[in-house]
């Protein structure tokens, strides 16, 4: 089975997380966290706040890595990096997905998440490092 491996941004402010709805592909209209692919050579780090400008036209500060999910989707294993992170500058810009929002504890079960993002929730719910 293919693996892929990527990252994966849990954005917070003020006590809410960022979502973001997928605006392509099969998945298109499920939500997940902002993120991608770790290309060739790229440390997990580097490549999330690649991803992050390239999807929301914003920098990031990278926090303490939250969680390692693996799940299996028919087509493929994946092995996503999730990372707490904060806002460093610029507006976070929709520039791939069709929605975002910024959902308190009590709405994180309120999105139709991919999969693998799901998992995250109830971790993220019992798990609060600093990240600023």
């Amino acid at each position: 089975m293919k693996i892929i491996e990527v990252v994966a941004a849990i954005i917070q402010r003020n006590g809410l997380t960022f979502s973001t709805r997928r605006g392509y592909g099969e998945w298109q209209g499920w939500w997940e966290f902002p993120g991608g692919k770790i290309e060739a050579g790229e440390k997990p780090v580097e490549a999330l706040k690649r991803e992050i400008r390239e999807e929301l036209a914003a920098e990031i500060i990278v926090g303490d890595r939250l969680c390692t999910v693996e799940y299996d989707y028919p087509e493929f294993h994946l092995i996503m990096h999730c990372y707490l992170c904060s806002l460093k500058s610029g507006e976070l810009k929709l520039l791939e997905h069709e929605d975002a929002r910024w959902l308190s504890d009590e709405e994180l079960y309120s999105v139709n998440w991919l999969p693998a993002d799901k998992e995250i929730i109830p971790i993220l719910r019992n798990v609060r490092p600093n990240i600023s």
